[in-house]
């Protein structure tokens, strides 16, 4: 069916979840890159809802029409749902105002309503905050957004976009496609192991993942925090004190929880945390330090 179809595909074991769970996994190539991370809501073994980053869409829905055995249908519905979040620690206390059961494990998701709409509700997002993620049909979308706005403004939350979201899933440390995951950086490299289902059968780049697994990757991510006031950026070089350069900056920000300069970056497997690199940041030479991932605490539990 077609989920045994998505287990020989997908990084992580759809076998570790029931019906009415999600699961964050990863659709790599044959040599291990990633075409996309997305979430896989399991409605049942024969009916699987996917979530991928809205620009890799059509990459992934080819690849796993491809890949599809007869009998199984891969249908692109990038057009028929909208995807909003609500996040933070007065998350639940906004969908309870909205007449909305927020018992759910972390992870599950049920159909609700709200302003009238049938919604997929999921106790997920990507910020590190308690919250949910809402699947309104499109044309729902407005209304949804807008009961959503108003019940959020009466305890004092913001509407914010995808700029917030960036900030707060890099003080996680949580990958980002493009930047830590791409078709050039494997999840082993990323650290975004624990993603994959090592004890199930092969699934699409295994061989490769479970030799660099093996034998250690040359390169991965490590989580930098600046000791000045530079602030570091994507693709800018860091290098050791003898000015050996160690790899590049996939993402970085400013921390308004830590307010100091935050990145993750790809580098060297031989850096350890503790040890002092620097960022060429326009010209200047700004000191980081590698630190352990998370920056700031998690709270989505």
């Amino acid at each position: 069916g077609a989920l045994e179809f998505l287990n020989t595909v997908f990084t992580n074991d759809l076998n570790r979840i029931g019906d009415g769970s999600a699961q964050y996994t990863l659709l790599c190539t044959p040599e291990g890159g990633v075409i996309d991370d997305l979430i896989a809501y399991r409605n049942s073994p024969e009916n699987l809802f996917l979530v991928p980053n809205a620009s890799n869409t059509s990459d992934v829905v080819a690849v796993l029409q491809s890949l599809a055995p007869a009998g199984i249908t891969v249908a692109n519905l990038h057009n028929d749902f909208a995807v909003l979040a609500v996040q933070g620690p007065l998350a639940s206390q906004v969908m309870q105002s909205l007449g909305i059961n927020t018992d759910i494990d972390y992870m599950a998701f049920s159909h609700v309503q709200i302003g009238g709409a049938q919604v997929i509700l999921c106790r997920t997002g990507y910020t590190g905050e308690m919250g949910y993620e809402l699947l309104p049909q499109v044309g729902d979308a407005s209304a949804v957004w807008d009961a959503l706005a108003s019940a959020i403004e009466s305890i004092g939350g913001l509407v914010c976009g995808l700029g917030a979201r960036d900030t707060l899933r890099t003080e996680m440390g949580y990958p980002l496609h493009g930047h830590e995951l791409s078709l050039e950086i494997t999840p082993v490299q990323a650290s975004a192991s624990w993603a994959i289902g090592w004890d199930k059968p092969g699934f699409v780049g295994s061989e490769v993942l479970r030799a660099e697994k093996a034998n250690k990757p040359a390169l991965r991510s490590v989580a930098l925090k600046s000791l000045d006031r530079g602030i570091p950026r994507g693709h800018m070089q860091v290098k050791n004190s003898s000015g050996e350069v160690l790899g590049e900056v996939t993402s970085g920000t400013f921390s308004p929880t830590l307010k100091s300069g935050i990145a993750l970056a790809l580098l060297a497997s031989s850096v350890k945390v503790g040890d002092q690199l620097t960022i060429d940041v326009r010209g200047r030479e700004s000191l980081v330090e590698v630190v352990k991932l998370p920056f700031v605490p998690s709270h989505v539990r």
